[in-house]
């Protein structure tokens, strides 16, 4: 499995940023995927997830402001963010376990300016 994420960018505090994340290598359909995030001098965490069916699962922190999606044909992930904030400056990851084996990717920078 080989995930790539792209969408990252510089952008003003209020605005807004789609991320996306293309699958290969294995049809992911079938488990739940997950955007996390990792600022400078923190821990990684979990900004939002989706279940095979569409459910999904979003960080206090965001909720309300980003939206998790997913296209099983296509096998692409999408996190849309709106009313972005200085503090949603990370370096953002999507995530699948796949078969009991986490696979990460690469990462897309978002820059959140006040």
């Amino acid at each position: 499995v080989q995930l790539q994420a792209s969408g990252g960018g510089l952008v003003e505090a209020g605005g807004s940023l789609r991320l996306s994340c293309v699958a290969s290598g294995s049809t992911l359909s079938n488990y739940p995927v997950a955007w996390y995030r990792q600022a400078p001098g923190k821990e990684r965490e979990l900004v939002a997830s989706i279940t095979s069916e569409g459910g999904s699962n979003y960080a206090d922190s965001v909720r309300g402001r980003f939206t998790v999606s997913r296209d099983n044909v296509w096998r692409r992930l999408f996190l849309q963010m709106n009313s972005l904030q200085p503090e949603d400056t990370a370096v953002y990851y999507c995530n699948v376990i796949y078969k009991g084996t986490a696979f990460w990717g690469q990462g897309t920078l978002v820059t959140v300016s006040s």
